[in-house]
């Protein structure tokens, strides 16, 4: 172990400090299950979109980033399109003030709101419930087995063994590392609720931000004496129909990770991506520790600007890392141990890299931060599940008329729940990547359909919804047992036989009754096909006025991803030292902000409502 007394002094530190939020805001945590689930909808929306940000910079996703980043170079920039990484873009410009103004608590409960009481509304109600506990359980064992595969590159088990009374298999480590760790997560996110996980995820966020400069700095000054050695299509973001990416002779093992990880048909893989990146971002934020966020703040207005902070604050940070120690590696990766019980694992880069280059003092501050970043983002998506177990499950089936302190202590046996069955799934995951495609490719492919719909089609029903998700969920848990090769390619069987689902599912039962969805539609004001329930509004009220921002919308989104990528690219030409490209990145990046400032930011009225809207209440004021 290389840890020296002033990197463990920090990392405690750290620790005490986290401690400290949730015992310190416990007591406000204990005034009601919105204090506890979402701060009371106090929090302000920079706090809020920071900690969104410190939340999405988790140790799996980073590690997964940086062996991205060493294999496939500046082209790594479009994978994380699976998530999408975009859709916080659709989220700023429309979806999150949608969201918001439904004035609920979870995602399930939104479905009242959507398709009113009754029996297909129970049901929809219920498959969200079902899903957003399945999504929470893959996403924790996710953290958990790369928080794991980070530790034991520090503190080898070797060094722990002779201390404990117990054996443990090479391969189990990881885990057993993910457990010591989630421990600690659950005692303040348990304690705390919302407003903890916020301040928390704050502090992380600056410890992040001094760490990446850092380990920028030092690739910068290793590129001064020393050339990368990389393939010519490494050096930039654009392709073809193939990748080719030729590591033969440089570093021949980068050639079968390639080949394994099924991305050589790069423009098939592309087009994948996108089609399924934008419909999952029309289909908005899936009912996860992102959606909680949206729901926390204080106005639909806010919920915009928080979704649009992320992007701006996370990654030109995460990206100064993730290149920093991607060119550390590249230049010195013979002294990177990567050898793992099952061969050379391209996952362990980024904490082989921190061993092998990181000074006393940085290694500390980089440990501090990357667990802080496991701790934040383990910390918000198991609010997530226990804001669904506790707010959906028992106070709406069980217990309606639970007190406070009924209601935390069922805040704190939730939350212990749902980590031991996250702890449990995590043993049979396989590593980091496969658990990650089978979530955002497979389990998420099923979310789709039925939550587009949801937005834009007046007639879809509770009904549509229940067998829309049922027929997506099912053939996501059973396809990767019937096909071989990533899960992206069968997400478009996947997508038909859900929206089969939906549509056979929506006219087996009458539409929603009329004065749920005009309440929804005055409410929400969302645009698409909403025609019969406009003309009944309208009827009732002449001067309300449709949204008609689509198109507006959509331009801003363009503009708007735009931005996002050449926030991307910056940090990366800058440590590569492209300076001709990264002025020219800067430049589309001010054109975009200038853009966006007048096409979006001036155009967000204080209520949250549609510009059209807004437009019309000034001029019958005016009147």
């Amino acid at each position: 172990m290389k840890l020296t007394a002033l990197d463990i002094s920090i990392i405690f530190l750290y620790l005490i400090a986290v401690a400290a939020i949730g015992l310190f805001l416990q007591k406000k945590a204990k005034e009601n299950k919105e204090a506890y689930m979402l701060g009371g909808n106090t929090l302000p929306w920079y706090a809020l979109g920071l900690s969104n940000a410190s939340g999405m910079f988790d140790i799996s996703g980073t590690m997964w980033m940086v062996m991205l980043g060493f294999v496939y170079g500046l082209k790594s920039i479009w994978i994380p399109w699976l998530w999408p990484s975009f859709n916080q873009i659709f989220l700023m410009m429309f979806l999150a003030a949608w969201l918001r103004k439904s004035n609920v608590t979870t995602g399930a409960e939104w479905m009242l709101t959507r398709f009113g009481r009754g029996r297909d509304s129970s049901k929809s109600h219920s498959i969200v419930v079902a899903f957003a506990l399945l999504s929470c359980l893959g996403f924790l064992a996710y953290g958990f087995i790369g928080l794991g595969k980070f530790v034991e590159i520090f503190v080898p088990w070797s060094a722990v063994q002779p201390y404990v009374p117990f054996t443990v298999a090479p391969e189990y480590v990881p885990h057993v590392y993910g457990m010591v760790f989630t421990l600690f997560a659950v005692f303040y996110s348990v304690l705390g609720g919302m407003a903890s996980i916020v301040w928390a995820d704050v502090l992380q966020y600056a410890i992040m931000t001094v760490a990446s400069i850092i380990v920028a700095v030092l690739a910068i000054n290793n590129l001064e004496t020393t050339p990368l050695n990389v393939p010519e299509a490494w050096k930039t973001p654009f392709f073809g129909a193939t990748l080719d990416m030729d590591w033969t002779g440089i570093i021949d093992d980068v050639n079968a990770k390639i080949k394994s990880d099924g991305y050589s048909l790069f423009g098939i893989f592309f087009t994948l991506m996108v089609f399924k990146g934008v419909l999952a971002s029309l289909a908005g934020p899936t009912p996860s520790y992102d959606m909680q966020k949206v729901l926390s703040a204080r106005s639909p207005q806010d919920a915009a600007k928080m979704s649009g902070f992320v992007s701006v604050v996370l990654i030109p940070t995460r990206y100064l890392m993730i290149i920093g120690f991607t060119v550390l590696a590249i230049l010195n990766y013979d002294q990177l141990n990567l050898e793992s019980p099952t061969g050379i694992d391209f996952e362990r880069i980024l904490p082989a890299a921190i061993q092998r280059f990181a000074p006393s003092g940085l290694m500390g501050l980089l440990l501090a931060g990357l667990l802080a970043a496991f701790i934040g983002t383990f910390a918000g998506t198991l609010n997530a599940a226990q804001a669904y177990l506790v707010n959906d499950v028992y106070l709406r089936y069980i217990n309606p008329k639970a007190s406070n302190a009924t209601v935390t202590r069922m805040n704190y046996t939730t939350g212990i729940v749902v980590v031991l069955v996250s702890m449990v799934l995590g043993f049979f995951a396989k590593d980091v990547n496969s658990l990650l495609q089978w979530i955002v490719a497979g389990l998420y492919g099923g979310y789709i359909s039925a939550n587009v719909l949801k937005w834009y089609w007046w007639r879809f029903n509770g009904s549509g919804f229940f067998w829309g998700m049922l027929a997506g969920i099912i053939p996501a848990l059973i396809f990767p047992y019937f096909f071989d090769g990533l899960d992206l390619y069968y997400f478009p069987l996947l997508l038909l036989v859900s929206l089969a689902g939906s549509i056979i599912g929506t006219y087996l039962a009458p539409p929603t009754d009329a004065e749920t969805l005009k309440s929804f539609y005055r409410t929400i004001r969302p645009w698409g096909f909403w025609g019969p329930v406009a003309e009944l509004v309208q009827a009732e009220d002449p001067s309300f006025v449709p949204n008609k921002n689509f198109w507006l919308d959509m331009f801003n989104v363009v503009v708007g991803v735009t931005a996002q990528m050449s926030l991307t690219l910056l940090p990366i030409y800058l440590v590569l030292g492209m300076y001709t490209e990264l002025t020219v990145v800067a430049v589309i990046l001010l054109v975009c902000g200038l853009i966006l400032k007048k096409t979006w930011w001036d155009k967000l009225p204080e209520d949250g409502t549609s510009v059209a809207a807004a437009l019309k209440q000034r001029l019958v004021t005016h009147k």
